[in-house]
């Protein structure tokens, strides 16, 4: 069962307050088969329309998705780490991984994994791998 379907509620709550074709232009979609890197991550102000007409993997094929802005939210619950990037009015992305790696909020994070659109305002990336600029991922 993925880590989002178990996610506390008071994170979903503090979060709710085919890739080819979503090319921004060939080369730079922030999309990618699963475990590919992203050409280039999405920037907060660019996700709303990027996933507007995004493919909904449904199981089938892991879609992974790329994105890039400033830590909002930054929990461990013991086992799993939950690391929040873009705030309203962008669409937030929440990444699930195993640890927070010393990463604060208001960090500038890159964050890459598997791709799952909860609503038009909230995206969970699941499995999640976050780096700061430069670390790589």
């Amino acid at each position: 069962m993925p880590a989002s379907a178990v996610l506390p509620a008071a994170l979903v709550l503090a979060l709710a307050a085919a890739p080819g074709s979503l090319a921004r232009d060939k080369g730079e979609s922030p999309f990618a088969a699963a475990d590919a890197p992203p050409a280039k991550p999405a920037a907060c102000h660019e996700i709303r329309g990027l996933i507007r007409d995004a493919p909904d993997p449904d199981g089938a094929a892991r879609i992974d998705f790329g994105a890039a802005g400033p830590l909002s939210l930054v929990e461990h619950d013991g086992a799993l780490a939950y690391l929040g990037i873009c705030a309203e009015p962008d669409v937030r992305v929440l990444c699930v991984t195993y640890s927070t790696n010393g990463m604060q909020p208001g960090d500038v994070v890159a964050v890459t994994g598997g791709y799952q659109r909860v609503d038009e305002n909230l995206v969970i990336l699941d499995p999640c791998l976050a780096a700061r600029p430069g670390e790589g991922g």
